[in-house]
């Protein structure tokens, strides 16, 4: 066997065992899956795949092992129980975009059969199967909105809150607190006005949606406030909660570009600037309260 014939069956080898993992994946997700809609859709992308499989093995010697990957085999359905059956599909199915472009330059070593056959595999990369995800309904996507309330109106809030006491005092136990009270007002406030907007959707609990929005900006609070109960330097404690703002808004914004298929860029970048600028506005408003009231930062 040449080179370029060596280099050709590890492709196809590769490309075999993605498809022989997403099948076997998918199976075992629609073996758990309570929904009869979202089973049927889940077990009809699994046979898909399994096509899929068929048509990179049928270019390997007869002889050739082909075994899952491990990690996503195992590891996909413990994602799927933490973050859901849709994001967990859609996640799945980023990387086979990728392999659109893969495919593609394929098809010139291929014979006309076969070209016919990949060509169809593109289609179905490129279109099928995101309409079947398309299709895919679950309660807690449903609810996602509210948790989004929660957190990024919380993020915004309280790291403007602790912005504008770094400008006032240096007492990062003042900051923390001050945080966790206005906090805990803010959910309290927030959930109210989820469970008014719930009760305008026949499709949605008021009560969840309350709790859903509360807890959410509740838990943000909690996270942002942390380092200043254990860091008694006030601009690394705001340092290191910024940074945790930061981190929490791109993780629900990667979950949620995922899921709606959005795009992360955009939407971590407008509200990482939203979040920023609103630190720097009432850093400066308390720097200027300070200068008016006579208030040094080490006075409390």
């Amino acid at each position: 066997m040449n080179m370029e014939n060596s280099d050709h069956q590890k492709q196809y080898l590769e490309r075999a065992r993605n498809e022989l993992t997403e099948h076997l994946v998918y199976h075992k997700l629609s073996l758990a899956e309570e929904n009869p809609s979202n089973r049927a859709l889940l077990e009809k992308l699994s046979a898909q795949e399994k096509t899929h499989y068929e048509f990179w093995k049928g270019l390997l010697p007869a002889d050739t092992a082909i075994e899952p990957h491990w990690l996503g085999l195992h590891g996909t359905p413990f994602l799927c129980a933490v973050l859901g059956v849709t994001f967990t599909t859609k996640f799945l199915e980023t990387h086979e975009r990728g392999s659109v472009t893969t495919y593609t330059d394929m098809l010139a070593g291929l014979a006309p059969a076969q070209q016919s056959r990949l060509k169809e595999i593109i289609e179905d990369e490129k279109s099928h199967e995101n309409a079947l995800l398309g299709q895919l309904t679950e309660r807690r996507v449903a609810y996602i909105g509210f948790v989004a309330l929660g957190l990024a109106d919380a993020i915004v809030e309280i790291t403007g809150v602790h912005a504008g006491f770094l400008g006032v005092t240096g007492s990062t136990l003042v900051a923390g607190i001050s945080g966790i009270i206005v906090g805990f007002a803010a959910a309290i406030s927030m959930g109210s006005a989820a469970y008014i907007q719930a009760k305008q959707d026949p499709d949605k609990s008021p009560i969840i949606s309350a709790v859903i929005t509360g807890v959410s900006y509740m838990s943000a609070v909690i996270c942002l406030a942390l380092p200043y109960f254990f860091i008694r330097t006030m601009i690394t404690a705001f340092t290191i909660s910024t940074l945790i703002g930061l981190t929490l808004l791109a993780s629900f914004t990667f979950y949620g570009a995922v899921a709606f298929d959005r795009k992360f860029s955009r939407e971590f970048g407008e509200s990482a600037i939203l979040m920023l600028a609103t630190a720097l506005a009432t850093y400066i408003l308390g720097r200027g309260v300070s200068g008016i009231f006579h208030v040094g930062l080490n006075n409390f």
